[in-house]
């Protein structure tokens, strides 16, 4: 694999903007969980109905899977990353806009493809550079700082009287800026986002190799849990601790924020885990600490303080895994590998609170929390496989 850039460019600028996308991403899924009640009046749903909503980004993230690393391998990252950027404002744009819930349904698919595009993009650029673990645990925290102020900004705005669709124009105001920094990056040739990762095969062809390849294969279901996990706990935990707890708007808008302060902490701290622990290591104390919480408050429900160390506890997984992926896979695939991980990801995030969901709205919303410990316990153990199949 080869990347066509000129040392003589400024990198962090290119890094800049690939953190300011992920805080976008961030704060555009972070806010739904505290706006999914309104959601659900708004349209008189069920916690089984408003899960179409998470349905329906499925088809985005199934054409991002498809299409990210030959979109990136043909036009490079930035016109690439700006796409989804475009896709993503439009579709908070219609959110904010529009008053029929199938439009709404629809749109999802734009969203899922400009958040899949995005996050795939940022991972392969950052992952490309091996010498620094710090730099891909500060990508992933920038995110958390994204999902935990779409909560916390969300929470503030409905304090202060606006309606939900009004929060969705503030956050798709705030998510366009990205597309100003990435339509300069394109139209000025910035070179380190110009990149294009080439190898002797075809783009199609690196792509087949690696949906095959069983490394990737468990590494992108792990990764589909993990996100499916941490999207299903900050979607619902404001549900679960405000409608079924009777925990205050304000106490439980703001436990949520704190779910992802600690996932932020966590993420700020992964190249000092790393360093101390190893990559494989980390995951594994993570995981251990993750059912722990779990347990913690499935079994006590006045424990909302346990939210926080559940964010810290999922916050290494996802960088540690991308980081990880370069080191065990042939570099012509890395592009393509990252592209699926990141997209499989993005299928568990809309699949896992839908199943959620779906089983709330027959068993009520207290189950969620035991419903997320069997994610936990099948995530320790896809880890073993791929820490086994590394040591043979």
């Amino acid at each position: 694999m080869r990347l066509k850039t000129r040392s003589s460019d400024r990198l962090w600028i290119g890094v800049a903007l690939i953190f300011y996308s992920f805080v976008a991403i961030g704060i555009a899924e972070g806010g739904l969980g505290v706006l999914l009640p309104s959601i659900l009046e708004t349209y008189n749903l069920t916690p089984a109905t408003v899960t179409l909503l998470f349905i329906s980004q499925v088809s985005g993230y199934a054409i991002a899977a498809t299409t990210t690393s030959l979109l990136t391998h043909r036009f490079g990252l930035a016109r690439t990353m700006l796409l989804g950027a475009i896709l993503l404002t439009s579709a908070l744009c219609l959110y904010a806009s529009t008053s029929h819930w199938n439009v709404m349904i629809t749109t999802g698919s734009l969203l899922g493809f400009g958040i899949g595009l995005i996050d795939a993009g940022g991972n392969t650029f950052i992952a490309s550079d091996q010498r620094n673990a710090n730099l891909m645990g500060l990508l992933h925290a920038f995110y958390g700082v994204g999902a935990l102020s779409g909560p916390a900004l969300a929470t503030l705005l409905l304090t202060l009287g606006l309606q939900w669709r009004q929060i969705y124009a503030v956050i798709a105001t705030i998510v366009s800026l990205s597309i100003v920094g990435l339509f300069w990056a394109v139209l000025h040739r910035y070179a380190p986002l110009q990149q294009r990762f080439t190898s002797e095969n075809s783009g199609r062809s690196n792509l087949a190799a690696a949906a095959k390849n069983p490394i990737v294969i468990v590494s992108a279901l792990l990764l589909g849990i993990y996100v499916g996990t941490e999207a299903g706990i900050g979607n619902w935990a404001y549900t679960v601790q405000h409608v079924s707890r009777g925990i205050s708007t304000q106490v439980a808008g703001y436990s949520v924020a704190g779910y992802w302060v600690g996932l932020t902490i966590g993420r700020l701290s992964f190249g000092q885990l790393v360093n101390r622990l190893g990559t494989n290591r980390t995951i594994t104390y993570s995981l251990v600490l993750l059912i722990v919480g779990l347990l913690v408050w499935w079994q006590i429900p006045s424990a909302w303080l346990i939210l926080p160390v559940l964010g810290f506890a999922l916050a290494t997984i996802f960088p540690a895994i991308m980081w990880l992926t370069p080191q065990r896979v042939d570099r012509a695939i890395v592009p393509a590998a990252i592209g699926l991980l990141a997209s499989m990801g993005s299928v568990g995030a809309a699949t896992i609170p839908t199943g959620i969901g779906w089983i709330a709205d027959r068993a009520g919303i207290g189950v969620i929390p035991g419903l997320m410990l069997p994610l936990a316990i099948a995530m320790f153990g896809l880890q073993s496989w791929l820490t086994l199949k590394r040591d043979r």
